[in-house]
């Protein structure tokens, strides 16, 4: 198949994947359990798609201990994005979550010993300013601003530290492996997530949040149960098709269209879909945001 159409695909896996995490934290209860449960669903179903695709599970040793790291990284990662979005604007999150690549930009020249272009120094520059815009600094609303920027940074990290860990595998003699070091992953998310739920007891905090918003609809029922298992189908599909679209295509081509075209759709819907208002200066930022993420990917090499 064309490597354009696969693009298209790609880009409308991602975007799909970011608007069934906004709608399932907008409509349904986002209780520390049901964002686990969340992540069980949608880790199952990517699980199960990679391995239709590739059929396999044998691999090395250190495919699965990297993947079994990979996995737990997920779960938390995904985790700490859907409390970012039940406190945040869905717009400006999804903005701060992408800047994470600037994570293994960064570690491909410390590690790799791969060269950091000026252009992408520019980039840094525009992300940290995405971020001083993130906060109204006013009151009750800046201690909740920064609370939602603390989740937004531990979703940062962890999407960071998923790349860096995708970057590990894929420059050794394993990284033909990479199917299986996803379905071994995504298992190993869900298995943690299923722990977690057996594990967990709902806390007065978790209460007070059901009673204050009552509108709030059970997510074990059949509709966001289908949601889900969508947002499954896209990560899963998702994966695939950028790892072989990164392989198949120039970087400087396939990144820039990636991050920075899932991160303007997700921009249009939160404006357009999911009514987002946001002060001017929370937009400037966001703009910001998406252009430092064009630039991270040094679309000009």
């Amino acid at each position: 198949m064309n490597n354009s159409i696969l693009l298209i695909f790609s880009l409308a896996t991602c975007w799909g994947c970011c608007i069934v995490l906004n709608y399932i934290t907008q409509e349904y209860e986002n209780s520390a359990a049901a964002r686990h449960i969340f992540n069980v669903f949608t880790s199952m179903v990517a699980a199960l798609t990679i391995f239709a695709i590739s059929g396999s599970l044998k691999a090395s040793f250190f495919t699965v201990a990297l993947a079994i790291a990979f996995g737990l990284t997920t779960a938390l990662q995904r985790v700490m994005h859907l409390q970012a979005l039940e406190m945040g604007p869905f717009a400006y999150t999804s903005v701060i979550v992408s800047l994470s690549m600037l994570i293994p930009t960064l570690s491909g020249a410390v590690i790799w010993g791969e060269h950091i272009y000026p252009i992408q120094v520019i980039g840094i520059v525009l992300m940290v300013g995405c971020l001083i815009l993130s906060v109204d600094f006013a009151g009750e609303q800046k201690k909740s601003s920064l609370k939602w920027l603390l989740f937004c940074g531990l979703a940062f990290l962890g999407n960071g530290a998923i790349g860096i860990m995708q970057k590990l595998h894929q420059n050794t003699v394993y990284k033909e492996e990479l199917n299986q070091f996803l379905v071994i992953a995504f298992i190993t998310s869900s298995c943690f997530s299923g722990i977690m739920i057996a594990l967990s007891k709902k806390t007065e905090k978790d209460k007070a949040t059901e009673t204050d918003e009552p509108k709030k609809k059970k997510l074990l029922t059949l509709k966001p149960i289908i949601i889900m298992i969508i947002g499954g189908l896209c990560i899963g599909i998702s994966n695939v098709l950028n790892l072989y679209l990164s392989g198949a295509m120039d970087s400087a081509v396939f990144f820039p269209v990636v991050n920075g075209g899932c991160l303007i759709l997700t921009t249009l819907s939160a404006l357009f879909m999911f009514k987002e208002k946001l002060s001017t200066k929370r937009w400037i930022g966001i703009i910001l945001g998406i252009v430092s993420v064009i630039l991270l990917c040094n679309p000009f090499a």
